[in-house]
């Protein structure tokens, strides 16, 4: 190992460690499974806000986005960063005060636990399909997450993948145990700065390396294609494919993602003060546009690095480790240099604990409080639940390592999946939910069960057909799950008085 590749790792791991000591010294604020898994609802405005994105933006922010602009160009990353700025802004600006609202005047901590109350289900139907939806798709984007950890520390220190991947997912398991929602959001804080400066970081550096904007853009446009936002490069014969309306459409719809987010719909519930809200949408809207664009922009410098011959062409799921090759190129001039490459390669690690953390909870919550506790009616004392929400959380993070187990699995397919499993199952939900007076118990179930199989059908079964049928399974399946929520909700009894009194005091506020 070279001197280089000492300091970078000295550094990540003075990262890590600092991961760590927060998770042991939050871990005495959880007296409560309320504490464990909110927070106590006392999250300030910029905690909240950065802590979201932060888990938001996970390694596709740094690997994915890169790894697709690297190989196809502008048109199918930059459509779908403009839906995800898009629905960032709308989730902060049209949910997060009412379900901050709701859920605290029902006393829900959970998202399975909201819907339950929001619909009067006192058999907790709603909550144990709502939690099995979290696990089936939180595991698989849980892995992701470790399979980013492993490809990130394999290519820049060339050791095993699975080992690796093992030791971040246990660091990542370590403080999340410990501490909880408020050690996740903390650090997600923290990582949110860290991934802010490697972006940067990696910006300066690459396009200096390049030989400037220029010779970056020049490069661009000699790929046909590359830069325009109707046609898309393609790798394999070097030439343009049309990106159609249909297609860009599609595109556009990871934005509808964000209003079933659990992990994302947490933080709006945790905030202490609702007013502050605003300042928070305004924070983490720029955050991420101004963070998706850079993303963005080191995909197309990378490609002009290797046009140049300064890197090696890269290929399929390879183009994801473009930011661990130039951070390994800036940490051969000088000591400052391999320090800010450590930094750089933190803010990977950054970006994908900071969603692993959360997906964890979320997972963990669902099967410790709604699955055990409120659906099997479990009798336990705090103690209890919280040694029961912490095996909860052991156990789906071992499943998460063994789905991250192929080095060959792309973090950007798996979290697109993931994505549109959730979008399509909670977001009509939620959006009903919190807008629709009439919506009921049977049509939020119809919503629940329409979306998650119809995200697997058109995934497997109708997206493989191809043309008008190749469209992105989060579309469609959010769509059949919104119409089959209001007809069932419009052909079966209205809701009782008891729930929509509530609902009406919600929005008189």
């Amino acid at each position: 190992m070279s001197d280089a590749q000492v300091g970078i790792l000295l550094t990540m791991i003075v990262y890590l460690l600092g991961m760590l000591m927060i998770g042991f010294i939050v871990s005495r604020q959880n007296a409560t499974v309320s504490d464990f898994y909110l927070g106590g609802r006392r999250l300030g405005p910029f905690v909240t806000a950065m802590s979201a994105e932060a888990s938001d933006m996970s390694s596709y922010l740094l690997m994915g986005l890169p790894g697709l602009a690297y190989l196809s160009g502008v048109a199918d990353v930059g459509w779908t960063a403009i839906g995800l700025a898009i629905g960032t802004y709308l989730n902060w600006l049209i949910v997060a005060r009412k379900i901050r609202r709701y859920t605290a005047r029902t006393g829900s901590i959970t998202i399975p636990d909201f819907f339950s109350d929001r619909y009067g289900d006192e058999k907790r139907i709603l909550m144990l399909i709502a939690a099995l939806e979290i696990i089936i798709f939180f595991v698989p984007y849980t892995g992701s997450g470790f399979a980013a950890c492993g490809k990130l520390f394999s290519s820049l220190f060339g050791v095993d993948y699975h080992i690796a991947m093992i030791i971040s997912a246990a660091v990542i398991i370590a403080y999340t145990t410990m501490g909880g929602f408020l050690a996740a959001s903390i650090t997600d804080l923290i990582q949110s700065i860290v991934m802010t400066i490697a972006l940067i970081a990696i910006l300066l550096f690459g396009v200096s390396t390049a030989g400037g904007m220029s010779a970056v853009l020049e490069n661009a446009a000699s790929l046909p294609g590359y830069l325009s936002f109707t046609q898309t490069y393609q790798p394999a014969t070097g030439t343009a494919a049309p990106y159609s309306t249909l297609t860009i459409v599609s595109t556009l719809a990871w934005g509808l993602g964000y209003f079933g987010m659990p992990h994302i719909l947490l933080r709006f519930m945790a905030i202490e003060d609702e007013e502050k809200l605003t300042l928070s949408r305004r924070v983490a809207s720029i955050w991420v546009v101004i963070s998706m664009a850079i993303a963005v922009f080191i995909g197309i410098m990378g490609r002009a690095l290797s046009l140049e011959g300064i890197l090696p062409t890269l290929s399929g799921s390879d183009s994801e480790t473009i930011i661990v090759l130039i951070a390994d190129m800036l940490s051969k001039h000088g000591t400052l240099a391999t320090v800010l490459a450590g930094i750089v390669l933190s803010g990977i690690l950054a970006a994908t604990m900071s969603t692993a953390d959360s997906q964890l909870l979320a997972a963990s919550s669902s099967v410790s409080e709604n699955i055990v506790h409120q659906f099997f009616h479990v009798s336990l004392d705090e103690k209890q639940l919280m040694r029961v929400a912490r095996m909860s959380l052991l156990i789906i993070a071992v499943i998460g390592v063994g789905i991250a187990w192929d080095p060959d699995s792309s973090v950007f397919n798996i979290v697109s999946f993931a994505w549109a499993g959730f979008g399509a199952t909670f977001g009509p939900v939620v959006l009903l939910a919190l807008f629709w007076r009439r919506s009921n118990r049977q049509g939020a179930l119809a919503g629940l069960l329409s979306g998650g199989a119809m995200v697997f059908i058109w995934k497997f079964l109708v997206r493989p057909l191809g043309g008008v049928w190749n469209l992105y399974e989060l579309l469609p399946a959010f769509l059949i799950a919104l119409l089959c929520n209001v007809a069932v909700s419009l052909l079966t009894p209205e809701p009782d008085s008891s729930i929509t009194a509530v609902f009406d005091e919600m929005h008189q506020r």
